[in-house]
C-alpha cells in the first residue's frame, strides 16, 4: 500500500499532522474514522492516485497528529477545530481549494470543514455518517443499545481505563487480513498508547458538548452545503437500518446530495476498496464534467 507515497508530518498552529501523499493531480484529502489511523486508506489511495493527489491524513487526536489540549467543553476537539487543523495543514501544501472524503468520524470533520469553509471544500464525500445532530435527535432504544459508545465515551476518565485495560478486547474486530500488515500494526501501536486513546475519546465527548451546537447553529441560520455531495454507506453496517435513508436525511443539509450504499461492513476502505475507490472517483469526475 501507499506505493510511492511520502511520509510526512505537517506543522500547523494547532499542532502536527502526519499525513501521507502521493499524486499529482487534483487534491483529495482523506480522513479516516475510529479508531483507525490514515493508513485505512492505504488500498483505496493506490487505487485514486493515477487521477489525483492523495493526502491521508490523521486526525487530531489520532495517530501521529497533534493531541488537543483539555477543554471543560471540548472544543478544542471539536471538528470546528479540526476542520481548522486540517485547513491550515493543505494550505501549506499548496492547495487552496480541494476535494474532501470521510469515514465515519473523519466524516464530520470534512463535513464541518465545507460547512465553515464553502469557498475552499469543491466536492464533499461522507461515509457511514449523517450529522452529529440528526444520531442526538433520532436516538432511540436501537441507537442505544448498538451505539452506545457515544454516551459511554462521553463519561469522564471511564472510558480511557476500559479501553486500556484490553484494546484488542475492546476492538475485537482488528485484523491485518485485509487492512494490511503496516496499517495493522500502526493501529496497534496507537491503540496502546494512552494520549491516543484519551484523543479519540475526547472526539466523542465534543460530539456531545459542543458540535452538536454548530450543527443546530447551521440550521436555525438556513445554512447548508453549497458544494455537491455524496453520502454513501455500508450495507453490512446499521447506519440505514437505524435512521434511514441517509441520503433523504442529508437533503436537508446539502443543496446537492446523492448516494448509494456499497456491499461491505463498517470499515469499507479496508472491505471493499475497489468499490471505494470506484465511487470517489466517479463522483470527483462528473462533478468536474
Amino acid at each position: 500500500m501507499f506505493e510511492d507515497f511520502q511520509l510526512r508530518v505537517v506543522d500547523t498552529p494547532q499542532g502536527p499532522i502526519r499525513i501521507r501523499i502521493g499524486g499529482e493531480g487534483k487534491p483529495l484529502l482523506l480522513l479516516h474514522g475510529h479508531p483507525r489511523t490514515h493508513m485505512t486508506w492505504g488500498q483505496v489511495a493506490d487505487r485514486l492516485v493515477p487521477e489525483f493527489q492523495i493526502i491521508c491524513a490523521d486526525l487530531p487526536g489520532f495517530g501521529g497528529s497533534y493531541l488537543p489540549a483539555d477543554t471543560s467543553d471540548s472544543r478544542l476537539s471539536s471538528k470546528r477545530e479540526k476542520a481548522r487543523a486540517l485547513l491550515a495543514m493543505m494550505q501549506t501544501l499548496g492547495h487552496e481549494a480541494f476535494s474532501v472524503a470521510g469515514h465515519d468520524r473523519g466524516s464530520y470533520t470534512a463535513f464541518r470543514m465545507a460547512m465553515d469553509h464553502p469557498t475552499t471544500v469543491e466536492r464533499l464525500v461522507v461515509i457511514d455518517c449523517i450529522p452529529i445532530l440528526e444520531h442526538l435527535e433520532r436516538v432511540d432504544w436501537r441507537f442505544a443499545r448498538d451505539w452506545y459508545h457515544w454516551f459511554f465515551f462521553a463519561q469522564p476518565e471511564k472510558p480511557e481505563r476500559a479501553i486500556l485495560a484490553d484494546p484488542s478486547l475492546w476492538y475485537g474486530n482488528v485484523s491485518p487480513d485485509r487492512m494490511g500488515q503496516e496499517a495493522y500494526d500502526d493501529l496497534v501501536r496507537a491503540l496502546k498508547d494512552p494520549a491516543i486513546i484519551h484523543g479519540m475519546v475526547e472526539d466523542y465527548r465534543a460530539s456531545l458538548r459542543i458540535d452538536h451546537h454548530h450543527d443546530h447553529a447551521d440550521r436555525l441560520a438556513g445554512r447548508k452545503l453549497i458544494c455537491p455531495t455524496l453520502c454513501l454507506w455500508s450495507a453490512k453496517d446499521d447506519l440505514e437500518q437505524i435512521h434511514g435513508d441517509p441520503v433523504a436525511i442529508w437533503r436537508a443539509w446539502a443543496e446537492n446530495v446523492a448516494g448509494f450504499s456499497i456491499d461491505s461492513g463498517h470499515h469499507v476502505a479496508e472491505e471493499n476498496p475497489q468499490a471505494l475507490a470506484v465511487a470517489i472517483s466517479d463522483f470527483l469526475r462528473s462533478s468536474t464534467g
